[in-house]
């Protein structure tokens, strides 16, 4: 009876610290994400101040797409808080994101590559690699997509 007792107070203890390191977790990932923000602002407000919005979007984008895969994950560190639960679907999502983040940085390296006009062979072998890399991307994305999909499909329904 007093093993019993102790395995509970012990179970008690340990739902405790994992709700604390979430807390924990979510305030650091919410600072962090306003500090992201912030930081995307003052590239923004520096970018329409020097005239270069045009070459520092894509670089604003970048920023914001960090904070929303951020804001992604506080919603999954949420929803574990409430429900002691593991849920698998923003993490795809969080995924999703990412690579569309980096599918946008391949495409603005992509683009810088022939500005000047000029191709060199390091250019075109930076190029094929870059090619290849997005094609692997666009099949995470459609595995993603189709697992998000299925997820949602077939998922048990709430009481």
């Amino acid at each position: 009876m007093a093993e019993e007792k102790l395995r509970h107070h012990f179970g008690d203890f340990l739902a405790g610290a994992e709700v604390f390191v979430y807390s924990v977790l979510a305030i650091l990932l919410f600072v962090t994400a306003l500090a992201t923000i912030a930081n995307a602002g003052k590239m923004l407000w520096d970018s329409v101040g020097h005239w270069t919005i045009a070459t520092d979007t894509l670089l604003v984008l970048d920023q914001l797409l960090v904070v929303l895969m951020m804001v992604e994950i506080m919603h999954t560190v949420r929803i574990s808080i409430h429900s002691h639960v593991l849920v698998t679907e923003p993490f795809l999502v969080v995924g999703l994101i990412a690579s569309i983040r980096r599918m946008l940085v391949i495409t603005l390296e992509a683009a810088s590559l022939t500005k000047g006009g000029v191709w060199s062979a390091d250019g075109a072998s930076i190029f094929r690699g870059s090619m290849m890399e997005l094609g692997l991307l666009g099949l995470v994305i459609l595995v993603l997509v189709f697992s998000i999909t299925l997820l949602r499909r077939y998922a048990p329904e709430e009481e």
